[in-house]
């Protein structure tokens, strides 16, 4: 199945979290919050404005990216977990 984002909005999956703590303390899943890094799977055309025109999206698929904490709709596809969110909700873009 494919999802395609109206909007503004983009589909990404959350990247896991590290499971060790920088001083080599492994995590139980229970003590783990929820990741805030994601890679986009699909964005939408971008907002429309008041006169008519397009914004664009200024995140691509593929991109890594960091989000807010509470941001975003959790939907399940094929079994696996996805986050629909607007574009607004990411914070910034990781380039490697």
């Amino acid at each position: 199945m494919k999802i395609r984002p109206l909007a503004d909005k983009v589909l990404l999956e959350r990247v896991e979290a590290e499971n060790k703590t920088a001083g080599g303390i492994v995590l139980p899943d229970t003590a783990k919050e929820k990741p805030q890094r994601g890679k986009i799977i699909s964005v939408g055309e971008g907002k429309v404005l008041d006169d008519g025109t397009r914004k664009q999206v200024q995140v691509k698929k593929r991109d890594t990216v960091l989000f807010t904490s509470y941001a975003g709709t959790e939907v399940k596809i094929d079994g696996k977990e996805y986050l629909i969110m607007d574009e607004s909700d990411i914070i910034a873009v990781i380039e490697k």
